[in-house]
């Protein structure tokens, strides 16, 4: 989320007599300040602001490579890479939007600025989540239909599923801009300003049937995978052992991507439910960077785990290397 916009009076230092733009008279309705002792009381820049700006650019810079290896590798246009394409790419957008999010905040503010950014935030994140939900569904589907899933017709759904996620992304994004916002009723505003609390629940209430559907499938899928490996333990004893192993592996990864996105976005999901904007600040940052970590998470769990985007990225470094070390090697002749 948009954090020029969930903290409304952190760090903010107005002149004498001055009041910030988006203050109302009544100074009773910000008394969830929250000041650093360990920052000095003129600090311009909120520290936690740096640290999701810092978020962001790591989580650009990891999934800027991951979109730019799947793009142009003509050999990854399998329905599973394109749905991790689709999930670098959310997450791309996301820390661009936490980068210019902080940007903004500090060199251009104003109302028009704020409800663009955090609809960008907003549609990207939310993105993001949904993608997770689609590669969930398609390796159920790979499971359950792997005699039919190497097909047309499954890139066929996997391009269905993308233009439905990106859809109501973008809608959901635009939904403050179009005029969901707090700003013309300061007493709706949510922890997440300019959101209405009504919107916040909203894309709350979403995470959760996400988080339920994403789990049901995943048990869904271990339920497969073991029956699947003992059957081929029945069928080959000699081997029973190392399909015991590899079927442990598979669920224990199944586990740790679960683990993984419960961690980083239940507290914030929760908080959004049972947050009031009148507490202090420091909880929203608290609960709103590690989420931000799952997108930082995401491309190594996705992505570069992957032997074949492994080999690729092999290949795209060492022809960036063997490039310039034939560039050095050439005599001033040459050149």
């Amino acid at each position: 989320m948009n954090e020029s916009l969930v903290v409304n009076d952190s760090f903010a230092t107005p002149a004498a007599g001055e009041s910030l733009p988006w203050m109302d008279a009544d100074s009773s309705e910000h008394n969830g300040s929250l000041e650093f002792s360990t920052a000095p009381l003129d600090f311009p820049i909120n520290p936690w602001d740096i640290m999701l700006c810092m978020s962001g650019t790591v989580i650009a810079c990891e999934n800027a490579i991951v979109v730019a290896i799947i793009f142009y590798t003509p050999t990854l246009r399998t329905p599973m890479f394109v749905l991790i394409g689709s999930l670098a790419t959310a997450d791309l957008l996301a820390g661009m939007g936490l980068i210019l999010n902080f940007v903004f905040q500090y060199v251009i503010s104003s109302e028009t600025i704020s409800l663009i950014t955090v609809g960008f935030l907003v549609a990207s994140f939310t993105a993001s989540i949904s993608s997770l939900l689609a590669i969930t569904v398609d390796r159920y589907f790979s499971l359950y239909n792997a005699l039919t899933y190497f097909s047309e017709k499954t890139l066929q759904y996997v391009h269905l599923m993308l233009l439905g996620t990106w859809g109501v992304s973008l809608f959901l994004g635009l939904l403050p801009v179009l005029g969901w916002n707090c700003l013309d009723d300061p007493a709706s505003c949510s922890i997440v300003r300019p959101l209405t609390r009504s919107n916040v629940t909203l894309l709350a209430t979403s995470f959760f049937i996400i988080f339920v559907l994403m789990l049901t499938l995943y048990f869904k899928i271990c339920k497969i995978v073991c029956h699947h490996a003992h059957q081929i333990a029945l069928q080959q004893h000699f081997f029973a052992t190392s399909h015991y192993v590899a079927t442990k592996k598979g669920v224990s990864t199944l586990a740790i991507i679960l683990g993984t996105f419960g961690a980083s976005w239940l507290p914030f999901a929760i908080y959004c439910l049972v947050g009031e904007r009148e507490y202090p600040s420091v909880y929203t940052y608290a609960t709103l960077l590690p989420a931000t970590y799952n997108s930082m998470i995401n491309p190594i769990i996705y992505a570069y785990r992957n032997t074949e985007i492994q080999r690729s990225l092999h290949v795209l470094l060492c022809g960036c290397f063997q490039s310039n070390k034939a560039h050095r090697s050439r005599s001033p002749s040459e050149v």
